[in-house]
């Protein structure tokens, strides 16, 4: 079989979420694009059995189907779980460069400020630094990861342990990487504007010989600035792609990655009063000079697939990634009213991590008595190898045990670097963490109408943790059974309605696997259960809605017991509830539109601590959130953007104490397109110079948003 091109048909669209005024907007957009779900017949979708050569350009803002939720080819329609997809249309057009950017535009999902040296999604009320994967094989480590071979940006809502195994307690992202696909690639772009930003990308990519191989290569380089005072980026990646056919039913993939990151850890500014300083967003909070953030990945991946018949296949992923992570930071504590003073800590943290998974899925269709099975047969192994240490920041003289300093709130900045080393309590860690897991699902259609999910996936998951201090070793191991279950109900081809429950664990090594204590490794895993209620509609072929309602409780957390101060008990740790509405696609053939919105209510529903108390709201969850773009083309040479983004007020902590104010922010962009090989883009974003605060990690750690800014692009073809 010949390495054959992506399908035109993968126009086909992706969902993704919507503004709150959107419920009201969509039927009436529907009607007036002359669209009737139970009249307008679907359009056929040709998805290929034995080659999947990854996504492929997306014409516009959404996709029809997925793998990642299922490990089958499935459209979106007949999954029974809320997803959403930014494609690399969207990414383009917004000139996005990292996963924080994409995350706007998912509902339910936020940001937090993960020390300005990590991606930390906010998952239906739960954060995450691990929760992440590439084609679907874990990729865990600390780092802020870049955009430049992305195919398309998937969050997968609610736990789903059956599919990605451990973690995901609120959801997990899922990079899709671009592939050799046997088209001619040839793209690239240059970005230059606000905060001295310096940014080239490339795409190139064709077919070899006769066409049964290909070859694609992705790169990027940035040298940037920041609106902040002392910040820093610089950045590079290559990702070179290799397929070929083996024969007739066999296709080989290769993949393999380089990427560097180097930028200041910015942790923002503190709080007085119960909200963040009032300061010049610019002014830097401690010293960027002595607070470095490196990170290097180098990964390996090879596919293969081999189809025994039209309706048997088999796939194996092998995964092998490197991860070198260091960081270090002079960073604001506390402010005193009555001084005018803020503390300033410093530490710093490397990791190495050495990754090893391989991923075996065999897929038999079939059908017993008019209803058709397809049948997810599969297995994963995978070692984890990693070496931690953490060394604290001391001021003064060698030998000082000064661990801060005070500085004024007006002149924040400093230039003392500390002295490193480490105390008795810093991390100085050697893991080796095993998993070896089996899983079996079947995707079940009864009728046209009705369709089911089931699956259940187990993990047996050890971790052995050696502190190098010490000598102590501390060992975990357990068996984690993984159900899934969902039900779809299709009154009419175009609109699903369903209902879900899955589950998943936090074993207590934690997500970056150094959690363990003397205290906790002989306890039952945190567990997530996830309940969903939701509906899907295809509008029309370009045009897809969703709402989802859901339920996610959090169980078996840790925490002292009242009677007994040595000893650990297990409660229910918290609950959260909310709403997500999301569109994506073409209202008409020149309007484009990507939306969302999402209602969360989360608390804490036992006491943890004295700072965790019961019935305090979650961290960093907005009741209420939205997002909204739009761009309308006038003619094939020139078009506009124009967005919307809203947050409301969120808890910087989990004791409640300092808020974020809420905020609504305007972005635009100007498309122009000078000939077909040539287009000039401008983004701008923030638009009303809008003063308000993004993100957050602690009370005292509080990102300013962006001021007005402006990047111009020229994207091209040769």
């Amino acid at each position: 079989m010949p390495f054959q091109p992506a399908s035109r048909r993968a126009r086909l669209l992706s969902r993704s979420p919507l503004a709150l005024a959107l419920l009201t907007l969509v039927a009436p957009l529907a009607q007036a694009a002359g669209t009737d779900p139970a009249t307008d017949p679907a359009e056929p979708t040709d998805l290929d059995k034995v080659q999947v050569v990854g996504q492929r350009y997306l014409p516009d803002y959404a996709a029809r189907a997925t793998r990642s939720a299922t490990r089958t080819d499935t459209p979106l329609l007949d999954v029974p779980q809320a997803i959403t997809v930014v494609t690399d249309k969207l990414i383009s057009d917004q000139a996005m460069t990292s996963l924080s950017d994409a995350f706007r535009y998912m509902p339910g999902i936020g940001l937090a400020q993960g020390e300005g040296n990590r991606d930390t999604p906010v998952l239906r009320g739960n954060s995450s630094t691990a929760d992440f994967f590439v084609d679907g094989i874990r990729d865990d480590v600390q780092y802020v990861r870049d955009t430049y071979n992305v195919e398309r940006i998937e969050a997968l809502k609610g736990p789903n342990a059956m599919v990605f195994g451990r973690g995901g307690s609120g959801g997990v992202i899922n990079r899709v990487t671009r592939q050799a696909d046997g088209q001619s690639h040839r793209a690239g772009s240059l970005q230059v504007g606000s905060g001295n930003r310096r940014r080239g990308t490339v795409d190139v990519g064709d077919a070899i010989g006769e066409g049964s191989a290909g070859f694609r290569i992705t790169a990027m380089y940035e040298d940037s600035d920041s609106f902040r005072d002392g910040y820093t980026l610089e950045r590079h990646g290559i990702n070179p792609t290799f397929g070929v056919d083996l024969g007739e039913r066999t296709r080989l993939r290769l993949s393999y990655e380089r990427f560097h990151d180097e930028r200041v850890a910015d942790r923002g500014v503190p709080s007085l009063y119960g909200r963040p300083v009032e300061t010049d967003p610019s002014t830097f909070f401690g010293n960027p000079d002595a607070s470095p953030v490196e990170a290097t990945v180098d990964a390996l991946d090879a596919v293969i697939e081999h189809a025994f018949a039209d309706n048997l296949s088999l796939r194996n992923h092998l995964r092998w990634a490197d991860y070198d992570k260091f960081y270090q930071n002079v960073f604001p504590g506390a402010a005193d009213a009555a001084t005018q003073t803020v503390s300033i800590s410093a530490y710093s943290n490397s990791t190495t991590r050495e990754n090893l998974f391989n991923q075996t899925d065999l897929v038999w269709e079939t059908a017993t008595g008019g209803i058709r099975h397809t049948v997810l047969a599969g297995a994963e192994f995978g070692r984890q190898v990693t070496d931690n240490l953490r060394m604290t920041g001391y001021f003064g003289a060698p030998g000082s045990t000064t661990t801060s300093i005070r500085v004024p709130l007006s002149s924040p900045t400093t230039s003392i670097v500390p002295l490193f080393r480490q105390s008795a309590t810093d991390a100085d860690n050697h893991g080796v963490a095993r998993v070896a897991a089996v899983y079996l699902q079947d995707q079940v259609e009864f009728t046209p109408q009705w369709q089911a999910i089931i699956g259940l996936r187990h993990d047996d998951f050890r971790v052995e943790l050696r502190n190098n201090r010490t000598g102590a070793t501390l060992r975990s191991d357990d068996g984690l059974l993984s159900p899934r279950a969902g039900l779809v109900y299709k009154p009419v081809e175009r609109v699903s309605l369903y209902a879900s429950y899955s589950m998943a664990y936090q074993p207590r090594a934690g997500e970056q696997l150094a959690s363990l204590s003397a205290s906790n490794a002989a306890l039952d895993p945190e567990t997530f259960r996830n309940r969903e209620l939701g509906a899907k509609w295809d509008i029309r072929p370009e045009l897809q809605a969703s709402i989802a309602v859901y339920r996610l409780d959090r169980g078996n957390v840790a925490v002292t017991d009242p009677a007994d101060a040595t000893r650990m008990i297990l409660v229910d740790g918290q609950t959260t509830e909310g709403v997500e509405i999301g569109v994506a696609g073409r209202i008409t053939e020149n309007w484009q539109l990507m939306g969302g919105y999402a209602y969360q209510d989360g608390e804490i529903t036992t006491t943890q601590s004295a700072t965790a108390v019961a019935g305090n709201r979650l961290a960093q969850l907005p009741e209420h959130s939205a997002s909204l773009w739009n761009r309308y083309d006038f003619n094939q040479a020139f078009g506009i953007g124009l967005g919307i983004i809203h947050r409301g007020s969120i808890f910087a902590n989990v004791d409640n104490t300092v808020t974020l104010p809420s905020f609504t922010r305007f972005d635009a962009a100007l498309y122009w397109t000078l000939n077909p090989a040539m287009q000039l883009q401008l983004n701008v974003e923030n638009l009303g110079n809008k003063r308000y605060f993004a993100s957050a990690h602690s009370n005292n750690n509080i990102s300013p948003g962006t001021p007005r800014s402006a990047w111009v692009s020229l994207n091209f073809h040769f």
